[in-house]
C-alpha cells in the first residue's frame, strides 16, 4: 500500500503519520460519509478502510502479501453495512479504525527501536487527541463542552464531596476573591450563584482570622477548618498552599487539641 519508501523514524514523525491517517479516516466517516457508504458495497469482496498520512482515505481490498508491509485494517466492513443501523455501522468502523491507527503507530515504534520512554511519549501524544470513535459519535464535542463548563465553574463542579479541602485550598490560594466566607445560618443562600458579584467579594473584609483576629486580605492564603469552620491565615497556623494540597481534612490547632483531650 502506501508504506513503500515511507518510514517515519522518530516519535514526532510517527505522530505526524498518525494524525494524517486519523484525519483521513475521520473525513471518510463524517464529511465524505455518503461516498464512503456507497463504496462499501456488500456485494463486493472483503473491503478495508485505509487512512493515509496525506489525510486521504481509500476503500480497497486487503494487501495480497502475507504478512503485509503494515498492519491491515479490519476486513469485510462492507458485509456489515446493510445489516445494522448506519450510525451503529459507522461507529463500529470507527472503533476498528482506532485500533488500526494504534497498531500502525506502534508497528513503526517497534520497527525503529523505540524504547519505553519513546513509546510512552508517543502514546501520550496520541491519547491527547479524541479517538475516531469519539469524533464520529459526537462524544468528543460533548467532552469539550463538559471541560468548558468545568473551567467556567471551577470550584464546586469539580468537588466529589461537599467540601474536599485540598481542591478548595488550591483554588483559594490561586483566586482568593472567588470564594465567600461561610454564610451565617440566618442568611438565605442562592444555590444557583456560580460566580460571586462584587458585593459578595466585599464580604471577605468581614472575615476574621481565628488565630490573630485580623481581617481577610485577598492577597493572602487562607484555610478553613472543617470542624469549626473558622478561617485562618495560612501563616498563622503554619500551613502553606503546597502543604494544603495534601490535606484531606483540615483541623485547626484548637479543634485538634479538643479531639486529643477527648
Amino acid at each position: 500500500m502506501d508504506a513503500a519508501g515511507y518510514n517515519p523514524r522518530t516519535v514526532e514523525e510517527v505522530f505526524r503519520d498518525f494524525k494524517g491517517r486519523r484525519a483521513g479516516l475521520i473525513k471518510a466517516l463524517t464529511t465524505d460519509v455518503e461516498e464512503f457508504f456507497q463504496q462499501c458495497d456488500p456485494e463486493k469482496e472483503n473491503l478495508c478502510l485505509y487512512g493515509f498520512p496525506s489525510e486521504q482515505w481509500e476503500v480497497n481490498l486487503p494487501a495480497e502479501e502475507v504478512p503485509p508491509e503494515l498492519p491491515e485494517p479490519a476486513l469485510g466492513i462492507n458485509f456489515a453495512r446493510d445489516g445494522m443501523q448506519e450510525k451503529d455501522w459507522l461507529s463500529l468502523v470507527a472503533v476498528h479504525s482506532d485500533a488500526w491507527l494504534l497498531a500502525v503507530s506502534f508497528y513503526f515504534g517497534a520497527r525503529f527501536g523505540f524504547d519505553k520512554a519513546d513509546r510512552k511519549r508517543l502514546f501520550n501524544m496520541i491519547n491527547d487527541l479524541p479517538t475516531v470513535f469519539e469524533v464520529v459519535t459526537g462524544a468528543a464535542k460533548k467532552q469539550q463542552k463538559e471541560k468548558s463548563s468545568i473551567s467556567n465553574h471551577s470550584s464546586n463542579k469539580l468537588k466529589s464531596n461537599p467540601k474536599p479541602v485540598s481542591s478548595n485550598l488550591k483554588e483559594r490560594a490561586e483566586t482568593p476573591g472567588k470564594f465567600s466566607r461561610p454564610q451565617p445560618q440566618s442568611q438565605p443562600k442562592d444555590e444557583d450563584d456560580g460566580i460571586l458579584d462584587e458585593e459578595d467579594e466585599d464580604e471577605h473584609g468581614d472575615t476574621l482570622c481565628g488565630a490573630c483576629g485580623d481581617n481577610y486580605a485577598s492577597d493572602e492564603f487562607w484555610i478553613c477548618c472543617d470542624i469549626c469552620e473558622k478561617w485562618f491565615h495560612g501563616k498563622c497556623v503554619k500551613i502553606t498552599p503546597a502543604r494544603a494540597e495534601h490535606i484531606k481534612q483540615y483541623k485547626c490547632p484548637s479543634c485538634s487539641n479538643k479531639r486529643a483531650r477527648q
